[in-house]
This record gives C-alpha cells, structure tokens and sequence, in this order.
C-alpha cells in the first residue's frame, strides 16, 4: 500500500471516531450558535467564510466612508481593521539587532517608513525612532512591536503572524506571555514526510496552520500527502494555506481537508494561492483581488481568504449570506 493511501485511511479512521463521539474539535455546527468566539470561528470549518486582512486593513474602504489609505502593519490599520468587522490581520514578523520581535514586511525599513536600512541591523531604540509613511506625504505612528501589537489586538481580532525568519522560538515565547495567544495563528511550511508539526514545541502551545505546496521557489512535493500527515497533529489545525498548487494537487487537498473538517486558506493576490490560475485567468495584477477571483475560490471550497480589499470582500460575502454559514461547493468536480 502506498504511504499517502495508508495516512488518508488512517485520517479517514481517525475522522469516524472523532464524528461518532461528537467531540468538541469535530461537532457539528449548529444554526444557533454564531460563533462569535475568536478562536472557535477560525475552528469552525462550517462557519462562513473569514476575511484576512494582507498587512491589516491598510486600504480604503470607500463603502465604509473611509477614504484615506494608512501605513500597513499599523496600530492604525488594526484598528479600522476591528471597525470594519474583518476576522483577522495578516502581519510580519521581524527581529532586530538586539533581539526585539517587530512589525516589518520588508527586510528594509526603506519602502514604509522615513529611514533606512535593515532591520536586522537596527537596535529596538532606532526602530522605534522611525515613522512610517503617511497616505499625504506626511508621518504617522512609530512601526509596532510584536507585543505592541498583539495588546492592541487582544480580546478584538484573530491575528496571523508571518514569521519572516528562523525565530519560531522566540515568536511563541513573546505570544504566549502576551494575553492573546488564543488570538494567534501561526504557520509554516510543512516539507515532504515531516511530522505533523502543530505538534513542535514552537507551535504545541499555539494555533498552527501548515503551508502546503511550493513556497519561496521550492517544489510542491506531494500536496496531498503532505496535507494527511498535518492533519494528524495532536495540536488539532483549523486551516491548510494553499501555496502555488496546480488544480489536479488542489483537489486531493481539499478532499483531505473537508475529511477532517479544516478549513482551506487561500491568498487571493496576484499570483498567490493556487498557482495564481484564478487571477491570471481573471485579469492578473492586483484586479485578481477582486469578485470574481473570491466567487472561484469561494466556489470551490476556499473558507479563509487573505485579501488587500478586506472591505469589498466583506460587502460581497454578505450580499451572498456567506458570513456565518458554510458555503456549498459549487465546483466539486474541478
């Protein structure tokens, strides 16, 4: 029997026990409960489709009034992020000179903020020195720390953290003693015949969502069988992020996924996700981020989607009653 045969009978398995028993990790959804739970929303494959704000909520929402961009990864940006009613913030981990967790996208402070140089080179004290750019020209806010941010966010909104080097360790130390690891969700790529690893000490206390496919220039391997090893994790995963999958390995994911009951994570920017088919299908660039891109994916079995548009997604997912009850998958055959 082929290994990948072998773990999808044990997933399989493990799937009957857990539904028989109804367990609380696999119970089913019921229609008065709205979920309202942080945590417990980001668990449950049945309750609607979650909106993820790419390095939070740092674009006009025009629908909303609001009408000015602010600095991405900003205090600022997660705040409206809350106003707006968006699930989660997307954000990006760095580390400086001296050892303190950041906010940075860039491994450069050049693009976003009015210095120079690189983060890793810059004490705590000269970080916390720069101001990011400002829509007007102008400056705003000083960019977060880590711990800065997760206070702000704790109690408000699920966080994603996109841990931009090897610090795992460290980024699980400063999460735990923030008051919102119930909050956070981090992830990493999950390589060909590794252990589930939720279960690592750097993510054992933690959500965990593992990345599958090619990532960072490296080759898928083997999507599927990748997907029935993670899912086995004691530490239960809420969410498979999809990176660059042609739509042949997306269908033996998704099968998995839906067999556990975990979500299907999508990045609806241009050339992300499934082998950037919708978005060069659609239009390509950052047009990709838009509706007809969310119904494909939505269609086809996507319940977490990370946007640029957190607003528009928003006003689209309650035109078609998506926010709070799971949405059918339209294409099922691919």
């Amino acid at each position: 029997m082929r290994p990948a045969h072998f773990l999808f009978r044990r997933l399989a398995a493990i799937a009957a026990v857990l539904v028989a028993g109804a367990g609380p990790a696999l119970a089913e959804p019921s229609a008065d409960r709205p979920g309202a739970d942080l945590r417990g929303r980001l668990y449950d494959w049945a309750d609607g489709v979650l909106v993820v704000a790419h390095r939070a909520c740092h674009a006009p929402a025009p629908s909303r009034g609001l009408t000015t961009a602010l600095p991405e990864n900003s205090l600022a940006a997660l705040d409206r992020c809350v106003a707006l009613g968006v699930d989660m913030v997307e954000i990006d981990v760095r580390r400086t000179a001296d050892g303190a967790l950041v906010i940075m996208h860039d491994a450069t402070v050049d693009r976003t903020t009015n210095g120079r140089g690189r983060v890793s080179e810059m004490s705590l004290r000269q970080f916390k020195a720069l101001r990011l750019n400002a829509a007007n020209g102008g400056l705003a806010e000083a960019p977060p720390t880590l711990g800065e941010y997760l206070a702000r966010a704790q109690g408000r909104i699920l966080v994603n953290l996109d841990v931009k080097e090897p610090i795992a360790e460290q980024v699980a130390q400063v999460v735990l003693a923030s008051g919102a690891a119930g909050q956070v969700l981090v992830k990493a790529r999950a390589e060909a015949d590794a252990a589930p690893m939720a279960d690592l000490p750097a993510y054992s206390g933690l959500a965990f969502m593992p990345m599958v496919g090619a990532v960072s220039g490296r080759p898928a391997g083997d999507p599927a069988g990748i997907t029935a090893r993670q899912i086995l994790a004691e530490n239960r995963i809420p969410a498979i992020e999809l990176c660059d999958l042609r739509r042949s390995q997306f269908k033996a994911v998704r099968a998995a996924a839906r067999l556990a009951r975990v979500r299907l994570w999508s990045n609806a920017l241009a050339a992300k996700g499934l082998k950037g088919f919708w978005t060069r299908a659609w239009a390509g660039g950052a047009a990709a981020d838009g509706r007809r891109t969310w119904a494909r994916l939505i269609d086809d079995g996507v319940s977490v989607i990370q946007t640029n548009r957190p607003a528009t997604l928003l006003d689209y997912l309650q035109a078609r009653d998506l926010r709070g009850r799971a949405p059918p998958v339209v294409n099922a055959a691919l």
